[in-house]
């Protein structure tokens, strides 16, 4: 993990601006509101990119990784062809951002000629079929990048929160999960909190693939040598301490030159992130390594790592990466998926061929999605364990 030693004082956590919608904010009797409880609910204007499809933005009460209430949100987007209590797919979207403007329920709505092509192609394709889509910020009201039991919690809650909104007909339809890189982290995160954080729900199944299941493994690997994607590990250690500030006091252990880029980036989202990190590690960004040696800054980050939770899904899952991924620890994935196999979960896992990290979302989509509307028809999981 990034660990950095003690410099000068000043370096507290620093937290994303303020979204400027009111709608955002959390109600005053947040505390006595139960999980997944719905706080609002919002009409959204037509997304060009998805013309056959109303969208609803629904609020709703969660919980953050202290225990404590949270409000959270998810973007609903319901198919003219969708049927009473049809398939309802809870899509976790890749957020390496650290700001507001990062958000699903934001970036669906922004000008990125990107997302309009990644996202109109897989998302129409699911749409077709009639299944309705939510779309949780999955990465809470601070940007906790990196803090994947939040996730995962929040995609839960968005889940019994969705089905609670009665003009969205979906109270009683059979739930998937399906999610690529942080997104499959908070896909997976929620597939293995499931029994414990909400055991009323019934996923048919969770489709993930390019997982960080150990974030340990993961941050090290990016955080000591040039690597181009190290400001995701800056990221996940800014969003961390978001979310534990007292155990993993990043800030107060930068040096100047990293408290000046995690300035630069703190309400960034993933291109510029990856161009303030691009060329750096941990070691030009710290005055020592002191931090790594600290039990409770270990933990943060262990209890963020799926490989060593011990929860197992309930319901079948689809896994897909490709073997040359730099970005994610392989050996972490082939663990965890043996240790669900040892547990009965029907498992089947993929390799596709790809050049990086990112090009294989593409290419094992259109089979993830195949896979999940076999268990939308009921069809026994097939399994490679």
């Amino acid at each position: 993990m990034l660990a950095f030693g003690p410099v000068p004082a000043g370096g507290s956590p620093i937290y994303p601006m303020p979204d400027p919608d009111p709608f955002f904010l959390p109600p005053p009797d947040l505390a006595a509101r139960a999980p997944g409880e719905v706080l609002a609910v919002r009409p959204m204007p037509p997304i060009a990119i998805f013309p056959d499809a109303a969208v609803v933005l629904v609020k709703f009460r969660s919980t953050n990784s202290a225990g404590e209430p949270i409000a959270a949100t998810t973007t609903v987007l319901r198919p003219a062809n969708a049927r009473p209590d049809g398939p309802l797919l809870s899509y976790q979207h890749i957020i390496n951002g650290l700001g507001a403007k990062c958000a699903v329920s934001h970036v669906l709505y922004a000008p990125d000629p990107n997302l309009a092509l990644r996202e109109s192609l897989l998302l129409n394709t699911i749409l077709a079929r009639g299944w309705s889509v939510a779309m949780p910020d999955h990465l809470g009201p601070t940007f906790a990048y990196g803090a994947a039991r939040l996730g995962g919690m929040i995609t839960l809650d968005g889940i019994r929160a969705v089905q609670r909104v009665p003009e969205l007909q979906v109270a009683a339809s059979p739930v998937a999960l399906l999610g690529y890189s942080g997104g499959g982290m908070a896909t997976m995160w929620a597939a293995a909190m499931q029994r414990s954080y909400a055991p009323e729900l019934r996923p048919i199944g969770a489709a993930a693939g390019g997982v960080p299941m150990n974030l340990v493994k993961m941050v090290e690997g990016l955080g000591y040598q040039r690597h181009p994607a190290f400001g995701l590990a800056l990221a996940a250690a800014i969003g961390l301490e978001r979310e534990y500030p007292a155990e993993l006091p990043v800030s107060e252990s930068m040096n100047a030159s990293g408290l000046a880029i995690r300035d630069r980036i703190a309400n960034s989202c993933t291109n510029d992130i990856l161009l303030a990190g691009a060329g750096h590690n941990a070691l030009d960004l710290a005055a020592s390594t002191s931090l790594i040696n600290d039990p409770a800054a270990r933990k943060v980050v262990e209890d963020n790592s799926l490989e060593l939770y011990d929860g197992i899904p309930s319901t079948p899952v689809y896994e897909w990466h490709a073997p040359q991924d730099t970005l994610v620890p392989l050996d972490s994935i082939a663990t965890t998926l043996t240790r669900y196999c040892a547990a009965g979960v029907p498992v089947r896992s993929e390799l596709y061929d790809s050049p990086d990290h990112m090009t294989a979302e593409m290419l094992g989509a259109p089979a993830a999605i195949a896979w999940l509307e076999g268990r939308f028809r009921g069809e026994p999981a097939p399994s490679n364990c």
